[in-house]
């Protein structure tokens, strides 16, 4: 007798296996998976402030493995190679690869309109899950993940990427385009602690980076916008 097809597994089962660990607090998966579409009135109770949480994690941990694999390059080659690393093009590619799409809350007509699909919404939500995965385990399994899922684009850095900043001027001037023009859309955080958001455009075109410091944030925001233009 031929046994029943098995039943799909749900989204949340399928991630949480991407992510090699099992909740002790679903709660926080839940709040990482919660579109602000999906939240309560004000925001309350989306996945912002994981993601605020995840993007300093993901830093972290990027930047310690760097220094391990190039213990002799300097701050400027290593800067780039993270800039490159944690900007939004990476992380929505490591989230398609575990499925995270299918996964968000979103507002019943947010799904119509395939937000969940959206570069920059899986970007976020992916900071917010590792934000969630710190939160729930500590550093050690947040690890562990990272260095799977970003081993291929670890892998692929064979040389620093050129400074993104320069590369976006470049497209810009091949192209008789106006030059990127860089803003402040967010400040937060103490003194001793910033983040900055800098948006970046270049005509209609526009990306967005967040660090510590607005150079960095720069950097970010260029290798975004590099991203969504393909180059």
């Amino acid at each position: 007798m031929t046994a029943p097809p098995a039943a799909p597994a749900e989204p949340v089962g399928v991630l949480e296996a991407a992510l090699g660990h099992r909740f002790a607090r679903p709660a926080l998966l839940a709040e990482a998976l919660t579109h602000r579409s999906a939240a309560a009135p004000g925001g309350r109770g989306s996945n912002e402030r994981l993601e605020f949480v995840g993007d300093r994690v993901l830093g972290l941990l990027i930047a310690e493995w760097l220094a391990e694999r190039h213990p002799g390059e300097q701050e400027g080659g290593l800067g780039a190679r993270l800039a490159q690393l944690v900007a939004a093009p990476a992380l929505a590619g490591v989230a398609e690869a575990v499925g995270l799409a299918a996964a968000i809350s979103v507002a019943p007509g947010e799904i119509r309109a395939g937000v969940r699909a959206r570069p920059s919404v899986l970007a976020d939500a992916m900071e917010a899950v590792l934000g969630a995965l710190y939160l729930d385990a500590g550093l050690a399994p947040a690890r562990a993940f990272v260095r799977r899922a970003w081993a291929e684009a670890m892998a692929a850095q064979s040389a620093p990427p050129q400074d993104a900043k320069t590369l976006l001027q470049q497209w810009a001037l091949a192209r008789a385009l106006p030059l990127p023009d860089y803003r402040v859309h967010e400040r937060s955080g103490p003194d001793h602690d910033p983040r900055f958001v800098i948006e970046v455009a270049v005509g209609a075109r526009s990306g967005r980076g967040a660090a510590g410091s607005k150079r960095a944030a720069e950097q970010a925001a260029a290798a975004d916008l590099l991203g969504r233009l393909g180059g």
